[in-house]
């Protein structure tokens, strides 16, 4: 990864919300971590591309920057005639969106994996004129064929290597399952770019799998989502690459140290989606662990840190773990600290003190809940368990209904016709529209904030 200068990293801060008493005899400490990056500097100003597309030396370096755009165009893209024609158009979008000096390249994918533009095993480097060839080179993408999008994933990475940057993006549109390599080759794929490169992933109609969408961009610590309708297309990737504009640093790692006796039960991220980071975990020395974020630019995320920490009397308190932002050094040397927080544990007889729950701790955990009870309601349902459904999407309305959760209760009232939301009493929708059951899954995950 490229060095950054100081200016370039954005300034982070950590702030801790948690309930720090314990009872007698209490061992697990729940927390709250809220990591907000502020004030990153850009990177405007690089030289441009000539009209081949090759790179011309930026100042102190390589592009900061490289987006690999991959496109299904499996034979399915065909039917309707206008989802390829909008694929097209929205990734000419998203190309027009790129930040002059940041390397990109397209990639076509069926059964194996092309490159579109520019070719040749390299990136181009955004300008008016390599903008121009890329919308050119994008007239001629024809759809046929199959469709093994690990084949897609291990170009990009490829091509996202052959340059010296320091942010790494793919955007990955696919419209039907992975049905040209096995479901074991495309996870070898994703444990293999994991932690390389970022990726959000979308599915444009109705006939993929939420699954494997989904499953690619929380491996590769990206966004998912569905566009139903393939006329959303270019407002999706517009708003995709804007946000990849905007990150300014990578590879940022939460790192969790706790005392000799302590261990950590779960490192979750809840906002803004629910993400468990507890098996992503590698050790970063004696007693601390390091928990991958991705990249960042200006934004805000909240973690969810539970630790189970050893006995004491009461009376004793002890620091129960150290959360902090971490960037590695090039070349294997101390990583920096960005920003730290701390979690505390104090024993205490006051009742009243040790089983006050911390609202946003009390949130969170009800929001993970809503995101496995739409999960578990909607397997139920496919697998016509007509009981177990209603129950869990009726749990899920209480909860989408308690913490104000208004998008994901609307998205619920499609599915399930709500007879009481603050009781969960719910009667399953005899019809649903398939575009509206996936949504809902594909979106399950998604949170709201704590009202601090």
């Amino acid at each position: 990864m490229a060095n950054f200068s100081k200016s370039t990293v954005p300034q982070f801060s950590v702030e801790v919300y948690q309930n720090e008493y314990l009872p007698e005899g209490g061992r697990e400490v729940n927390a709250i971590a809220t990591v907000t990056a502020t004030g990153g500097g850009t990177s405007g100003g690089r030289p441009l591309a000539d009209a081949a597309g090759q790179p011309a030396p930026a100042p102190g370096g390589a592009p900061d920057a490289a987006v690999v755009i991959m496109v299904d165009c499996s034979g399915s893209m065909e039917y309707p005639p206008t989802k390829m024609r909008n694929a097209r158009d929205a990734t000419a979008a998203a190309i027009d969106t790129l930040r002059d000096g940041v390397a990109f390249a397209v990639i076509a994918g069926t059964h194996q994996a092309a490159e579109v533009y520019p070719g040749g095993g390299r990136l181009a480097q955004a300008s008016p004129a390599t903008r121009a060839l890329a919308k050119e080179a994008l007239r001629r993408l024809r759809s046929g064929g199959g469709t093994a999008i690990g084949t897609w994933l291990r170009l990009a990475d490829r091509l996202l290597y052959s340059a010296d940057v320091a942010i790494r993006h793919g955007i990955l549109l696919t419209d039907g399952r992975n049905e040209h390599e096995s479901p074991e080759d495309l996870r070898a794929t994703l444990d293999d770019c994991a932690g390389r490169f970022t990726c959000d992933a979308r599915g444009v109609g109705t006939d993929w799998e939420v699954k494997e969408v989904t499953g690619i961009a929380s491996a590769l610590l990206g966004s998912a989502d569905i566009v139903a309708d393939p006329a959303g297309l270019t407002a999706d990737f517009t708003r995709m690459m804007e946000t990849a504009m905007g990150k300014e640093v990578a590879d940022v790692a939460l790192r969790v140290w706790t005392p000799q006796g302590a261990e950590i039960r779960f490192v979750k991220q809840v906002a803004p989606t629910v993400e468990d980071l507890t098996g992503r975990r590698t050790e970063a020395g004696p007693r601390a662990g390091d928990y991958p974020t991705g990249s960042w630019g200006d934004e805000s995320r909240d973690y969810h840190v539970c630790v189970r920490v050893p006995d004491a009397g009461v009376g004793q308190e002890m620091l129960a773990a150290r959360v902090a932002l971490v960037l590695p050094a090039p070349g294997g040397g101390a990583p920096r600290t960005l920003a730290q927080g701390l979690v505390r544990a104090v024993w205490t007889t006051d009742m009243a003190a040790s089983t006050q729950i911390n609202p946003q701790v009390a949130h969170y955990t009800g929001q993970a809940e809503l995101a496995r009870a739409i999960q578990s309601g909607l397997d139920a349902r496919k697998a016509g368990d007509v009981d177990g459904a209603t129950a869990r999407l009726g749990r899920a309305v209480q909860l989408a209904s308690a913490s104000g959760n208004e998008d994901t209760a609307k998205l619920l009232a499609k599915v399930v016709d709500v007879v009481d939301a603050v009781t969960g009493t719910v009667r399953l929708k005899a019809k649903v529209a398939e575009a509206d059951e996936m949504t809902l899954e594909t979106r399950s995950t998604k949170t709201v904030r704590v009202k601090k």
